[in-house]
């Protein structure tokens, strides 16, 4: 019956355990696209178009990912720390 694991909770498959991923590389080609996109805007901006609050949105984009790597650097100490 398949709404025996909604009935019945003892009936319900174990959950699998969650994969642990490396978001290094997520978070450094996200910033590395981020730095890209800010390079390509300061360098429009000083060709005289008006790229002032797309620089701005680039910078908020690289810190983002800047502060995400850090976080992911502790986050995988401690994971690593408590493994042991």
């Amino acid at each position: 019956m398949k709404f025996a694991p909604i009935i019945d909770p003892a009936q319900r498959k174990p959950a699998p355990k969650p994969v642990r991923v490396d978001l290094r590389i997520v978070f450094s080609l996200g910033t590395g696209l981020w730095a890209i996109a800010l390079i390509v805007s300061i360098v429009l901006n000083m060709m005289g178009f008006k790229m002032t609050k797309i620089c701005i949105v680039c910078i908020c984009g690289v810190a983002t990912g800047l502060i995400l790597l850090v976080w992911e650097h502790f986050d995988r100490w401690d994971y690593r720390r408590l493994g042991q």
